[in-house]
């Protein structure tokens, strides 16, 4: 991982070492965060915590992707509950919610915000 000048943003990885519509686990100060990318019209990235608080597991970067209505979301592995990701709100459970960062692309690598 590599902290920009300002340190506010960290490369975590290449856009390249992300399958399309997955997510990896990216450390960023000493914290597991799923990161995803999602390719509709464009290539977007995404990031939430990885620990599912319904299942006591660090499997977010795991679930499956996919929308909701309007929202994008992964789908936890194991009880299926939805995260949105870009808030981290869990649809079922929302007092089960995760974090979000800010998540960009640049030069071919995937920043998060710390």
């Amino acid at each position: 991982m590599h902290r920009d000048e300002l340190g506010n943003w960290n490369a975590v990885c290449s856009l390249d070492e992300i399958v399309p519509n997955t997510g990896v686990c990216a450390l960023l100060d000493g914290q597991q965060v799923a990161v995803f990318r999602v390719a509709d019209a464009e290539d977007r990235v995404f990031a939430i915590g990885n620990f599912d608080p319904n299942s006591g597991a660090a499997v977010l970067s795991r679930g499956m992707v996919g929308s909701l209505g309007e929202r994008i979301v992964v789908a936890s592995p194991i009880y299926k509950h939805h995260f949105d990701l870009m808030t981290g709100e869990c649809l079922e459970a929302p007092e089960n919610s995760v974090a979000s960062y800010r998540a960009r692309i640049e030069g071919g690598k995937v920043w998060i915000g710390a």
